[in-house]
């Protein structure tokens, strides 16, 4: 007869199909992608994932603008998305070189097509996430280094946009240690979710099954059961599992569990269509309990002898120096012994948001004098969430990024562990000393010590991106992390990639390129100033001063000299290219001498103001130009029309002069707008410099003859003369009989 079982949820029987999934909805806003460069050109997202949640669907939705309607003429760039838990992810686009015993993370990564023209969506889910922290990266690929001026040519705008759809348990069922709990899997539900809290100093943990039995007593294979244990999120694939094939027990061991965390269970019947019941009984060792019975405790401890790691940890401070920047003191340290018999273990906590953006750096240097001639190596875990203590054969620590380890000994006495982003929480640093035997390989000893430095310690960047970089803060909402940014042709996160680095003869010719380009600006000078245009020699002089000095403190590499804050040396030099070009235009208008310092004053406080506000916007530095070209216009309109004849009014003023000194600027403009990559930057600027100095050179006008002194005249007491000369108009040299004189008596009645 068969058996039908009910399904009901009691104190001593526990029914799975109790469980319920409700879904959460997250999402934020849309975000402009940039073309990757550096790790500063990511755009970071950040969600929260619930406890319990077993399923995570990432929609990602991505669209493309252009000025104030919709970008389809864009083009379609590839969008490459990252995604990782705990941390920001650790990406290399760029396949460039990471620093030495630098520890990469792994990370989940896809790249995002376009299926329209103007946008594109994509999702892809992780089953039984990890809960808390995920972080998603976004990027455009590498840039093509074309320098494109600002307001020249409408930008295409890409935008991001990732959303959250999460699927999580409800009303779990939770074991308790050292209580046995009866659950049933019904015959319509394949597999039972339950979860375990473990605390910690907790050394092992072992999970039961037993008095399985099934609804169809016909069944000659009796009771069929997978058995999985993950902790933080429900079991994968690759989780720790048991395979129960018989009605007698079935044990899953866990030595050591991670502590303070939930563990889930998982318990899936193999057999279709059939209701199975069973006990559970979860058994947890911790480091300092006696043995007392299940039923007085929650808490079990089977063996007299404590593990390793539940040896007393040596006492660490931890002292916050400044944003993402924090040292780890060990008390009684920095040296610390190491012995053979008993492991020492460090404590170290990492705060979530505040921690996890920066670099993890563990360094450790033995004492040789200290091993008194024994060959011995030290060796250390860095694990997280539990001690891992050091076994006697590689890998000393386990396998993959979760055993971090570093060894030293005599002859290499030195070991370092790089950490980029390092997920928050509780680290244990092990060490242990081992000995060699005769054939050099690793074993335990029991009386042998050695004495090592430990410096442990947090940093925005990995050695402050060297001289070649500089390490910038960046903030995603309120989340705040540092990533390098590199010079000179050096890549990599920590800047120490030179696969394309500018040796310093390079970094040398260009900054000599760059710097001694602007003596162009001499020969407009001295015109000037043979020209008695002293004003605009003292502008044209300030315009090659501070080109110079910017562009030798804007270099890249270590051919670098500020004399100045770099932003002021900016300034002036911006400032001084346009009141250059400002002074030249008024100069050639031939105004008059109270209108001519009008503008030049005029000119200077509008453009000082311009450059403040936008110096890389094209029409706000080309509005004043355009403003002093109308006036060249009026101007020379003004006196054709009085002459009726064309100015200036020598053909060799137009052939020798203003033709090429107007092709040569139109030749500088093209050149900056149309030419400049960041590749040939050094090169076409260096140009650009010579072209506009020596276009001044042509434009400048011709200068006038000495003002006229009327000599011999009388002075008399109280009385003065007024001296009225008209100058006739033209760019020609003239002479005095050209000019009429007339002197008036001007007396006091």
């Amino acid at each position: 007869m068969e058996t039908v079982w009910l399904c009901v949820s009691l104190f001593a029987v526990l029914c799975c199909a109790d469980a319920r999934l409700v879904r959460e909805f997250y999402t934020q806003g849309p975000q402009k992608l940039s073309f990757f460069h550096f790790y500063t050109s990511v755009q970071l997202f950040h969600f929260q994932l619930p406890q319990d949640t077993t399923l995570a669907l990432w929609s990602l939705v991505a669209f493309k603008e252009r000025g104030s309607g919709l970008g389809e003429a864009c083009p379609d760039h590839p969008i490459s998305v990252y995604l990782r838990p705990g941390a920001p992810p650790v990406i290399n686009p760029l396949q460039t070189a990471f620093p030495p015993h630098t520890l990469v993370p792994g990370v989940i990564s896809l790249s995002l097509d376009w299926n329209s023209p103007n946008k594109t969506t994509s999702s892809f889910n992780v089953s039984n996430p990890l809960p808390g922290d995920w972080f998603l990266a976004a990027h455009l690929p590498e840039e093509d280094g074309k320098i494109s001026v600002k307001g020249l040519t409408t930008e295409c705008r890409y935008l991001f946009q990732p959303q959250l759809i999460v699927e999580k348990r409800t009303a779990l069922q939770i074991l308790y240690p050292g209580r046995t709990l009866q659950q049933d899997i019904g015959s319509h539900n394949d597999t039972c979710l339950s979860k375990v809290f473990v605390p910690e100093y907790s050394s092992h943990l072992s999970l039961d099954i037993t008095s399985c039995s099934v609804s169809d007593f016909t069944l000659a294979t009796g009771c069929l059961l997978k058995l999985q244990l993950r902790p933080k999120a429900p079991p994968l694939i690759n989780s720790t599992t048991a395979e129960c094939n018989s009605n007698a027990s079935c044990r899953l061991d866990v030595d050591p569990p991670m502590w303070g965390v939930w563990y889930y269970v998982s318990v899936e019947s193999l057999l279709p269509n059939v209701s199975v019941r069973y006990d559970i009984t979860v058994i947890i060792t911790d480091c300092f309990s006696p043995q007392v019975p299940a039923s007085s405790s929650l808490f079990m401890s089977n063996s007299s002898v404590k593990p390793e790691l539940c040896v007393p940890f040596r006492p660490t401070l931890r002292n916050d120096l400044d944003t993402l920047s924090t040292q780890f003191y060990i008390f009684f340290g920095p040296n610390v012994t190491v012995r053979a018999k008993v492991p020492t273990i460090l404590a170290l906590t990492l705060i979530p948001h505040m921690d996890s953006g920066a670099v993890f750096t563990f360094e450790m240097q033995l004492n040789v004098s200290s091993t008194l001639g024994e060959n011995v190596t030290v060796v250390a875990c860095l694990h997280p969430d539990v001690p891992f203590v050091p076994r006697n054969n590689p890998p000393f620590c386990g396998y993959g990024v979760q055993g971090s380890q570093m060894v030293v000994r005599a002859g290499s006495e030195s070991s370092q562990l790089l950490m980029p982003y390092p997920h928050p929480g509780h680290w244990y640093l092990a060490l242990r000393v081992l000995c060699s035997n005769e054939d050099w390989q690793l074993t335990y000893c029991s009386n042998n010590s050695a004495q090592v430095l430990l410096h442990t310690y947090l940093s925005p960047c990995i050695a402050d991106c060297s001289i070649y970089g500089e390490c910038r803060l960046m903030r995603s909402y309120s989340y705040v992390l540092a990533a390098c940014r590199c010079r000179a042709g050096w890549s990599g996160w920590g800047c120490t990639d030179g696969t394309k680095a500018l040796s310093y003869a390079q970094q040398l010719l260009r900054t000599m390129l760059l710097t001694l380009s602007n003596l162009m600006f001499v020969p407009p000078i001295v015109i000037a100033l043979r020209s008695w245009l002293y004003m605009e020699a003292a502008v044209y002089a300030f315009n090659m001063f501070f080109s110079t000095f910017y562009h030798a403190c804007d270099q890249p590499g270590v051919a670098v000299l500020c004399i100045m804050d770099y932003d002021v040396l900016q300034y002036c030099d911006f400032f001084g290219s346009l009141m250059s070009v400002w002074v030249t235009i008024i100069a050639m208008a031939r105004l008059k001498t109270t209108t001519k310092e009008i503008m030049y004053l005029l000119g200077a406080l509008v453009l000082a103001m311009v450059v403040q506000l936008d110096r890389w916007g094209l029409w706000n530095l080309l509005g004043p130009c355009l403003f002093a070209l109308i006036l060249l216009v009026i101007s020379w309109g003004m006196r054709m029309s009085r002459r009726h004849s064309c100015y200036p009014p020598s053909w060799r003023r137009w052939v020798f002069f203003l033709l090429p000194g107007s092709s040569i600027a139109i030749t500088a403009v093209l050149l900056y707008a149309l030419v400049e990559t960041t590749d040939n930057y050094y090169y076409t600027h260096a140009l650009w410099h010579m072209l506009i100095a020596g276009s001044v050179s042509f434009l400048l006008p011709p200068r006038d003859e000495r003002p006229i002194s009327i000599h011999g005249a009388a002075r008399r007491k109280r009385c003065g003369y007024q001296l009225c000369i008209e100058e006739p108009e033209g760019d020609e040299p003239q002479t005095m009989e050209a000019v009429l004189v007339s002197v008036n008596s001007v007396c006091p009645v």
